[in-house]
């Protein structure tokens, strides 16, 4: 299918904000206020993108939800008019078929694949052994030198010791397979540098494959391979392409988010001392909290109009291309009290971190547990965690994609 962008781009003016927008460095947890403040004026606003395009805004919460549960809004990014957020992703979409950029009924049939995986009853039975991972690495945090860098050492190592372990991924590969995902999906890396390592990646994932069909394991991999393709489901490069997304999407997001939120509530020490109080009922609610008031996608959630929907008193076209930003969905007070305050104990279940509608995240309540056993556990085993530098000297992200940081120094 053609790639040409739809409506939205005859539209172009510069008095159109640019997006994403850059956040205030003095407060670097929140939204951009740019953001906020258009929030304020309208719930749909145009925008413009890197490529010129000017697809709609959402900017608050019900509006939000009411285009991801919209069967006239496709997430499918070869239709024309698709918001890409970069040049490499529109020069490369149609390469990959991720399940987050699928329509049903492919996107519900290969969901399907996977959900039975995700289960809540199936990730209860597993937080014991991710647990034992934690407590692991906070038993080496607390024998090693200090400061340390809680990114290397619990933020990233705990998602991907869980999801290399529900994979079948051998976890002493991790190294490779994350230089290789970051480096892509850095917006300064060489095309050529990207491709090498998109191939290497690529052919890793076959051998994989062909490693489980000589010798299936009790893992998730191994069930795709002897469920889904043998039977001829699913062909080889679609089920590269699914462990890919898994393989990602299992460890990057929550693994910035576990970084994020250590950061925010070591900023906030009066919600430390809350979350010291909570049951596990409760800090599973401050983990919606924390969910709700931090962001770890930065460019939002893209999507197409397949027919006109008039929706927040304007009328977005059938090819016009929708961004929905959670970041500033989560922070709406008509949903939220106190919207832009971290407060542990508000009913924040509502929160948009994983999405809404039928494209919720699949591995929603893996991350969900994953951040519970860590929050619960890591300021009741170390109560003196502070940060060993100023805020301003903690290094952000700024690719314009994840949002989180690339290292937290930390002391006890």
């Amino acid at each position: 299918m053609a790639t040409t962008t739809g409506p939205s781009t005859s539209t172009s003016h510069e008095d159109v904000p640019f997006w994403p927008m850059p956040r205030d460095a003095r407060c670097p947890l929140d939204p951009a206020p740019q953001l906020a403040e258009l929030q304020t004026q309208a719930p749909l606003v145009r925008v413009r993108l890197w490529d010129g395009s000017t697809p709609w805004l959402v900017t608050r919460h019900a509006e939000h939800c009411a285009l991801l549960n919209d069967r006239r809004v496709s997430a499918d990014w070869a239709r024309d008019g698709y918001p890409f957020f970069d040049r490499f992703s529109r020069d490369h979409h149609q390469e990959a078929r991720f399940l987050t950029v699928m329509d049903d009924p492919e996107h519900l049939r290969v969901r399907r694949m996977v959900a039975s995986s995700m289960r809540y009853r199936t990730i209860e039975a597993s937080r014991p052994k991710v647990q034992r991972i934690v407590d692991g690495l906070i038993d080496t945090i607390l024998d090693g030198p200090q400061p340390c860098d809680l990114v290397t050492s619990l933020a990233l190592p705990v998602p991907l010791m869980v999801i290399c372990e529900k994979l079948g991924i051998p976890y002493e590969d991790h190294s490779f397979f994350r230089h290789a995902v970051t480096t892509i999906t850095d917006r300064t890396t060489a095309p050529e540098v990207a491709s090498d390592l998109e191939a290497q990646l690529y052919h890793y994932l076959v051998g994989l494959i062909e490693r489980k069909l000589a010798d299936p394991r009790d893992d998730l991999l191994s069930e795709l391979v002897t469920e889904q393709l043998v039977p001829g489901h699913l062909d080889r490069h679609d089920l590269v392409m699914l462990v890919l997304f898994l393989l990602v999407s299992g460890h990057e997001t929550t693994a910035s988010m576990i970084a994020l939120g250590t950061l925010a509530l070591l900023t906030h020490p009066d919600q430390i001392d809350v979350l010291k109080g909570l049951d596990a009922d409760g800090v599973a609610g401050a983990v919606d909290e924390l969910l709700r008031y931090l962001t770890t996608v930065q460019p939002g959630r893209r999507r197409v109009a397949i027919d006109d929907i008039e929706i927040g008193g304007q009328i977005i076209k059938a090819g016009e291309g929708i961004v929905l930003p959670e970041e500033i969905g989560n922070r709406d007070d008509r949903v939220f009290d106190n919207a832009h305050t971290l407060d542990l104990t508000q009913d924040s279940h509502k929160q948009l971190a994983f999405g809404f509608g039928g494209h919720q995240c699949v591995g929603q309540t893996l991350a969900r547990m994953e951040l519970q056993v860590v929050f619960g556990n890591l300021f009741r085993r170390i109560p003196t965690l502070r940060l060993a530098v100023d805020l301003e000297q903690v290094p952000f992200m700024n690719d314009g994609i994840g949002h989180g940081v690339n290292a937290l120094p930390v002391t006890w």
